[in-house]
């Protein structure tokens, strides 16, 4: 089982893959546009991926500016955007605390399962890289305008059971205002080799066993969601 960072960096195609199955219900846009309606927004998204919220915001928003500090991730977002999402799509290698662009340029910034890194990499300054990475985020936004942010709740359980590791960046958010909901976003494989394969080598042994065990072609995901707006 490769590191995150080895995800990151090198396996964006299998990345890919993974996330292509996840979030079958289709409850992310539906999750999105209940805090806010995106159809003709100009959005930033920081920590991009490969771009499984890209694709989804360019078919309504009127721009999508989406960076990701890896390069090899943004290079399969391009192949997979289409050409009228390519249209309306910008995308960068940047820094999510340090967005090329100006001040009060979006009506709404979106992080999926990426802003907890700030947290998780930040060592013992890991609040003061929040901090950097939320005043960024609102920096970006006009007055109004609404920062969302996903988060890992919990694969393989039907009901949230977050992450130990990531308490603390939790309750930074929660500290700062930021309200909170969840979702699930079920993986659906195309056949119980592949689930098993795709769990072996993102979440290790121990859960490749759970869905073996439990015959889970379908594996449960609880994703949290979190949101602020700007005053």
């Amino acid at each position: 089982m490769p590191t995150e960072k080895e995800v990151y960096q090198s396996h964006a195609d299998r990345y890919e893959q993974l996330v292509y199955r996840e979030d079958y219900q289709k409850n992310l846009p539906k999750a999105v546009r209940r805090i806010r309606d995106f159809a003709g927004l100009d959005i930033v998204e920081l920590g991009a991926g490969t771009g499984r919220l890209t694709r989804f915001l360019a078919r309504e928003a009127r721009r999508v500016y989406a960076s990701d500090l890896s390069f090899d991730m943004l290079a399969q977002a391009a192949r997979l955007l289409s050409p009228e999402e390519k249209q309306r799509c910008a995308l960068a290698v940047a820094d999510m605390r340090r967005a090329p662009l100006p001040s009060a340029c979006a009506d709404l910034v979106v992080a999926g399962w990426s802003f907890c890194y700030l947290a998780v990499w930040g060592g013992d300054a890991w609040r003061a890289e929040l901090q950097n990475g939320v005043d960024e985020a609102l920096r970006l936004l006009r007055p109004g305008g609404v920062v969302i942010l996903f988060e890992n709740f919990g694969t393989g359980f039907e009901s949230p059971a977050p992450p130990p590791h990531l308490d603390g960046y939790f309750g930074f958010l929660k500290d700062k205002g930021f309200r909170s909901d969840w979702l699930r976003t079920d993986y659906d494989f195309a056949s119980m080799q592949e689930a098993q394969e795709l769990a072996d080598f993102f979440f290790g042994g121990e859960l490749a066993a759970r869905v073996r065990e439990n015959g889970w072609k379908i594996l449960p995901e609880c994703t949290g969601v979190f949101w602020l707006q700007k005053t």
